[in-house]
């Protein structure tokens, strides 16, 4: 099943887009300019409510993004700062929205691998003032979220219902504008698939992605992008059943080719999480530094 990405997003970095007022709550987004392979055009940050906000997703520390908020913001007020995982791009700018206003840090808790086990960089200073476990409701002047925790791209990523208004922030856990990366430790494959599932069970009709464009039906776009990991999945065993014992290096080209060679690393790392999830499952297993079918 092909993926119908969205490729275009014209907010231009540091305007804010109205995103309506669904079940009565103003939305609101800004984009950070940061960009790159794993970021897109940089990441978003929502202004959700009015008069007194909450920030979702406050993004790097950047002090151009932190200026085009508090232009945003206007007269309004920040009353939470809410994270839906702890990647640089999406955590840092958090401790200086609270030094400017005072307001609490909502997320999962701390980043949960050590930094010398990643590939991509955790926010190890992140620590909320509130942790929210699955299921746990936020509420601020005029809106409630409702916490997912869907682990998977990071152990501590959580998604957030808007109660009422038919809208999720996804984070990176569905993006409109390519699939994520899964990086063990922290990234487990099985965890995101079954995030997938969940969230293509949902009935909301608009997704807020922590980056790319706003992601109306939703539910087709995330099967399909669980239909992906399952044909990837099937593509690994039939290679492992036709090549192994062979290298992750070895697979990725063999299983990614053509790729842009800055995607190496994070398709390498994803590779290794579906293996791990294949090793789990008793269908693979490690023979040193290569794979081979169980």
């Amino acid at each position: 099943m092909s993926i119908p990405f969205l490729k275009d997003d014209p907010l231009p970095t540091g305007a804010v887009e109205e995103l309506g007022r669904p079940g009565g709550v103003r939305l609101r987004r800004i984009r950070c300019g940061n960009p790159g392979p794993f970021t897109f055009l940089g990441t978003n940050t929502y202004l959700i409510g009015e008069r007194e906000v909450a920030v979702l997703d406050p993004g790097p520390e950047d002090a151009a993004h932190r200026a085009a908020l508090r232009t945003a913001l206007g007269k309004d007020r920040i009353g939470h700062i809410v994270v839906t995982h702890t990647h640089r791009d999406h955590s840092p700018g958090a401790a200086a929205l609270k030094a400017l206003s005072g307001a609490p840090t909502y997320g999962f808790g701390p980043h949960q691998t050590p930094p010398d086990a990643e590939l991509r960089g955790g926010d190890h200073d992140f620590i909320p003032d509130r942790r929210l476990a699955d299921g746990d409701l936020l509420e601020g002047a005029g809106w409630r979220l409702r916490a997912l925790h869907t682990p998977g791209h990071c152990a501590n990523h959580l998604c957030f219902a808007l109660e009422g208004g038919g809208v999720l922030f996804s984070g990176d856990h569905v993006m409109s504008w390519s699939t994520s990366v899964v990086s063990p430790p922290d990234g487990d494959m099985a965890a995101y698939m079954a995030g997938l599932a969940r969230l293509s069970a949902r009935e909301e009709q608009l997704f807020l992605p922590g980056h790319g464009a706003p992601l109306p039906d939703p539910a087709p776009f995330t099967r399909a992008l669980l239909a992906h990991r399952e044909a990837r999945e099937a593509a690994l065993r039939a290679a492992l059943q036709q090549h192994g014992p062979a290298s992750v290096e070895a697979l990725v080209l063999r299983l990614y080719s053509p790729i842009d060679p800055r995607l190496l690393p994070a398709a390498g790392r994803s590779l290794l999480a579906h293996l791990l999830k294949l090793e789990a499952e008793g269908a693979a297993r490690r023979m040193g530094e290569d794979w081979a079918p169980a």
